[in-house]
Order: C-alpha cells, then structure tokens, then sequence
C-alpha cells in the first residue's frame, strides 16, 4: 500500500477531535505485518493523538482520534455508557425485512480471534433496520449498543443474515456474473468478487463533543462498498 496522505482521510476537525474516514485493509493500531496504521499515520499530524475506538482492518468509515488526553477521556466515558451513537452499513444475504430488530445475544471471543455467542460471554446488543431490498441481497442498517469483537457481523449471521463476503461467519462472495444474465469472462481469466472483502461500512459516529457541543459526522461510501451497492441498483 503507497503512502496514504492523512489530510485525505479527515472529514471532520475541531481543537479536539479528528474523525476520519478509515481506508478498508488499513489498521486501527499497530500491525507487524503493515507498514502503515492509523495511530501512527494520526501522530505525524498530532503527536497527541490518540486513537478513541477501532474499526476492524478490512472495515471501513467514521473513526474518532483524540488530539488531547482530556478529550480521549471525555469520549472513553460516553463509550463507557452506550451514549455514542454509530451506525454501520451492510450488504447481507437474502431478503430481509428489519424494522429496528433488536439481537441481544451475548458474545464470547476466542483466542484465534473470532466470536460466537455463548451465554457466558458478555452481554451485546445491535439493532438492525433494512434501507433497502434487492434481488437476493439486502443493505441493513446497523447500530450497535456494545462494542464486542465482530459483533455485528456474528449478530446478523445469528439472524440468517451473513454479510457480503464474510465466509468466518457463514457469508459468501458476490460476483458479477450471479448478477447479470449476459456475463462473459475473458477467456483464460478468473472472475474476482465485486467486492473483495466484507460488506461493512462504518457509515455514521454521533457523540457530545469536548465543548458540549453535538458532533454528528457520516462517512461516504469507499469505491469498493459503493460499486457493490451500484451494482445491485442495477440488477434491481
């Protein structure tokens, strides 16, 4: 990955939060096996900074750093309560019909890094609602309560529910030619899926800024998730 421009990522600036609009496949903190993380890329233009959440690696959207150590604790402390909104986008298998589905179902993490519910593991809350019905697919909107490891993507396949090219959690990935009758591949060629990762988009963040003030910030769609959801208008 070519050095990416931290400038780029900001859509929001105040005295004392950034929040961004992480690229998919960049991580939240520090990764051995990447050159380049979000903390790092923040701290070349805030020393300071300090990183309020994380979006898993291959997801994308609203993320939320610091620029002081009061403004971090005034945001951990919202977190803290569940008074932070955010809202996830996913394109999910199948036709679904949510209107502010709720999935209280607690989860336990393992050490090789997934999630699965168990009634041990500590309580998660999501709330699922449709934005929209394709052929086959639906685009959920997703707000999540808690902040488990993957929750959203464990608490939409507990509901039949996969998203797009999850296959840890029982989704598969979407390929053009499953969506357009007349699809022909150039000969010796190997079709990719239309999107090469999972479906979801970190889409919006709302939380009571360090002033008291309300801070309110959606992230547009990546190329990726937005070629995906073009694709499906199309086939609709």
């Amino acid at each position: 990955m070519k050095k990416i421009r931290f400038e780029d990522l900001i859509l929001f600036e105040n005295a004392d939060y950034l929040i961004i609009n992480k690229r998919p496949y960049l991580s939240t903190l520090e990764d051995r096996h990447e050159a380049q993380n979000i903390l790092e890329l923040a701290r070349e233009y805030i020393p300071d900074a300090q990183v309020c959440h994380r979006l898993d690696k291959e997801t994308s959207g609203c993320l939320v750093i610091a620029k002081h150590p009061d403004a971090y604790r005034h945001l951990s402390i919202q977190f803290e309560d569940r008074q932070v909104i955010k809202v996830y986008h996913a394109v999910t298998e199948g036709l679904h019909d949510f209107q502010d589905k709720a999935v209280d179902r607690n989860l336990q993490s393992s050490a090789k890094g997934k999630a699965k519910i168990h009634v041990d593991g500590k309580p998660a809350l999501t709330y699922f609602s449709t934005i929209k019905k394709y052929q086959a697919h639906t685009l959920v909107a997703c707000r999540p309560v808690t902040g488990r490891l993957h929750q959203i993507r464990v608490h939409l396949s507990f509901l039949n529910a996969p998203i797009v090219g999850d296959e840890l959690y029982g989704g598969r990935p979407l390929y053009l030619s499953q969506l357009k009758r007349k699809f022909n591949l150039k000969k010796d060629t190997e079709e990719l899926p239309i999107m090469q990762r999972v479906a979801l988009h970190a889409q919006f963040i709302g939380f009571i800024g360090f002033s008291d003030e309300e801070i309110a910030i959606e992230a547009p769609y990546p190329k990726d998730f937005a070629v995906l959801v073009k694709q499906l208008e199309k086939t609709d």
